[in-house]
């Protein structure tokens, strides 16, 4: 006998709240929460969604976007911290794996990241595009 198993997976398409780590966060617990009244197993979020994929850096010289990289820089993602805590505790209560991607901070660089939670709300992995961002340095 064949053990299968129906996954619904869904890939969210929203837009995050520039350059808002705290409100573009809510609107993925939000998304989570839906998701689950929905019955989603795997939820998927866009490239660098908390706080904002950084667009101005395509079309701005470089010499110009110092201050808006620093607003990028001050509301990125620790991780670990506050905002993969929120989100772990979210996909354990809807039982749900969940992908998001980040604009990650350490040591002084930013990187596109994306994290893997488990169901059961334990971060699985971090993976990291391999060069920091800002014009890919």
């Amino acid at each position: 006998m064949e053990n299968s198993r129906i996954v619904r997976a869904a890939a969210v398409q929203l837009a995050p709240v520039i350059f808002d780590r705290d409100g573009s966060t809510q609107k993925v617990l939000d998304a989570i929460a839906e998701a689950e009244r929905k019955g989603v197993n795997l939820l998927v979020f866009p490239e660098t969604f908390i706080p904002n994929y950084p667009y101005f850096a395509n079309w701005q010289a470089p010499a110009t976007i110092a201050e808006q990289h620093l607003r990028l820089f001050e509301e990125s993602v620790d991780i670990p911290g506050p905002v993969t805590q929120a989100v772990g505790a979210a996909a354990n209560a809807a039982g749900m794996v969940v992908v998001l991607g980040v604009n990650e901070r350490e040591g002084g660089s930013l990187y596109n990241t994306q994290v893997v939670f488990d169901a059961d709300g334990t971060l699985l992995i971090k993976r990291r595009k391999l060069m920091p961002t800002f014009h890919e340095r």
